[in-house]
């Protein structure tokens, strides 16, 4: 066994002593594959920004809401202690009581104050909103269905849903974008600069879409909601972006009668600021590819473009994203 072992590292050796050009291939595909997994540290590197950015911000918010929570809990049981030596008969238990009554009449939209009723969160405007919350994926969780039916039809409606308005809203933002590469067309035929009438067609489309979306919605609940303007934009931006919170929610006050408009506003406003901030996050997102795109060119250097050769074509990351240029539709003018 080891005389073949010999054997065959010696035929080995001598057909590389005959034939130097398949030594030369070899040591190129090394370098091919050594070049390759380089790439590597980007990756991790960029899963460390991300990773450092999420601790960065929760060390903020840490700082910046930690000392008033415990500021509003020692306020809130500096209440409870006055409210108990005020109304004596009041116990802990009766007390427990009345917080799980005003804890299902809030969460019903029923509200305590004076003795007239209300619909609550269910009438068909709420639950058109909601239903709405469900297939963008907002949730802002001050209302939910507490039926077994209810509950059974809000997974498959949302199945059905969340899909659907991905879809409805990726065409509407093709359009948006059609629109506004139609307008950037015309006026470079125009003018004849095509990078100057870009950006400014950019830079107006986007403070357009920022006071359609944001400003005057941020007026308009101001004067409905009797919200600050820093809540109102907080609002704004927490709804369209679908993180929702669900700590500001519009329309559902139940001390407030709103206009039968109000609704139908709400929902037209979410759709379509749905739409711009999608396109404005693919903005943001093909902006970072491409700065990533040339820190990855800068990484490199100059020095291993001669050891490289051909190695772009073979480096994965590029290959994912010349399939994702081909796999994008075109845009339809």
């Amino acid at each position: 066994m080891g005389n073949l072992l010999v054997y065959i590292l010696h035929r080995s050796r001598h057909r590389a002593c005959l034939d130097p050009t398949s030594s030369t291939r070899a040591s190129e595909m090394r370098i091919k594959e050594m070049f390759n997994l380089a790439w590597v540290p980007s990756i991790l590197m960029l899963g460390v920004v991300y990773v450092t950015y999420v601790l960065i911000g929760g060390v903020v918010f840490w700082k910046l809401e930690g000392d008033l929570g415990q500021k509003d809990i020692g306020l809130l049981l500096l209440n409870k202690k006055t409210l108990l030596t005020r109304y004596s008969c009041l116990n802990q238990e009766g007390l427990e009581a009345v917080a799980q009554v005003v804890q299902e009449a809030s969460k019903a939209g029923l509200s305590l104050k004076g003795n007239y009723t209300s619909d609550g969160f269910w009438k068909f405007t709420s639950s058109a909103v909601f239903a709405a919350t469900v297939v963008t994926t907002i949730g802002y969780g001050n209302i939910s269905p507490s039926s077994t039916a209810g509950q059974i039809f809000c997974v498959f409606f949302a199945l059905i849903g969340i899909p659907l308005n991905l879809v409805v809203l990726n065409r509407v933002g093709k359009y948006m974008l059609a629109i506004e590469r139609n307008i950037s067309d015309f006026l470079e035929g125009k003018t004849g600069r095509k990078r100057c009438t870009r950006f400014f067609v950019h830079l107006v489309s986007y403070l357009s879409g920022a006071v359609l979306f944001f400003v005057v919605p941020m007026i308009v609940f101001q004067l409905h909601e009797g919200w600050t303007f820093s809540q109102a934009i907080y609002y704004c931006f927490i709804t369209l972006s679908t993180i929702g919170f669900g700590d500001f929610v519009a329309d559902s006050n139940p001390d407030k009668i709103y206009p039968e408009w109000y609704s139908v506003l709400m929902a037209s406003w979410i759709f379509f600021g749905l739409a711009w901030l999608s396109l404005l996050i693919n903005h943001s997102i093909d902006i970072l590819e491409r700065l990533n795109t040339h820190f990855k060119q800068w990484w490199v250097g100059q020095k291993q473009e001669g050891e490289s050769g051909g190695a772009d074509v073979n480096n994965p990351d590029t290959q994912v994203e010349e399939e994702d240029e081909i796999k994008k539709p075109p845009i339809t003018q």
